[in-house]
């Protein structure tokens, strides 16, 4: 019973951290949330079917939920969010990266970029450069004009296997297998004066802390009550009748 409570109460630390950095991101935008995938291991003797040897919970691997964040106006025209699945490129310092955060400025030399300075890629791969305060105007599908003149395409990507994506950073994304390569986005759409907001709700992370707590305080009950029966063994068998 002690090991069983032990490997709980672990798990529930691990669910612990994800939980806080979900919270710590709750305002930022484009954030995913981090969410736990939950497994038994089972230790070598607990394989034989007749084996009375116990499981234990554990946290197997999180997981980023990618659901879409509430879409927020902000009358910023170089705001932009995504409805739909997909993602912006942009060129980190290692390599293309992928995020959900469209939260871009004009650096002084054109350049669409991120908050962190990292520049906005087009279809083509090349960074998105833009002419002066001229207007720009954002279509749907990602297509940029200023003065009436197309001047790029923002390019808006997906991947057929989502999970193989991992985060770097709060709101960036990269291919955990360099192999796998971006296709075009299909059905997303580019809102302009826009931001997606963290799709972790702090109503929900508030209702999901109160149930750890909960959970990891019974089981240091059953820890407790583990060390107490433990304890009651080893004093009743050493008595001489």
């Amino acid at each position: 019973m002690t090991a069983l409570a032990a490997s709980g109460m672990r798990s529930r630390i691990e669910s612990l951290d994800l939980l806080a950095n979900n919270v710590a991101n709750a305002s930022t935008g484009g954030y995913k949330a981090d969410r736990e995938f939950y497994s038994l291991y089972a230790a070598p003797d607990a394989i034989d079917a007749d084996s009375d040897a116990a499981t234990m919970p554990v946290v197997e691997r999180p997981w980023i939920d990618l659901s879409q964040g509430l879409v927020q106006a902000t009358g910023n025209p170089l705001d932009l969010a995504l409805s739909g699945k997909g993602f912006f490129a942009v060129q980190g310092p290692g390599g293309p990266l992928y995020t959900r955060n469209g939260s871009f400025r004009a650096a002084p030399d054109g350049r669409l970029v991120t908050a962190d300075g990292y520049a906005v890629r087009t279809g083509s791969g090349a960074p998105l450069t833009v002419q002066g305060s001229a207007l720009i105007e954002i279509a749907v599908d990602g297509t940029v004009r200023q003065n009436g003149n197309v001047v790029g395409q923002l390019a808006v990507v997906d991947f057929t296997d989502p999970g193989g994506l991992v985060k770097q950073g709060s709101t960036y994304f990269r291919a955990a297998d360099p192999s796998q390569q971006p296709v075009a986005a299909a059905g997303a759409t580019v809102g302009q004066g826009q931001l997606e907001a963290s799709n972790s709700g702090t109503a929900e992370a508030a209702v999901r802390l109160v149930g750890i707590m909960r959970q990891f305080e019974m089981l240091q009950k059953a820890a407790a009550l583990g060390d107490e029966m433990n304890k009651q063994s080893i004093e009743q068998v050493a008595k001489v009748g």
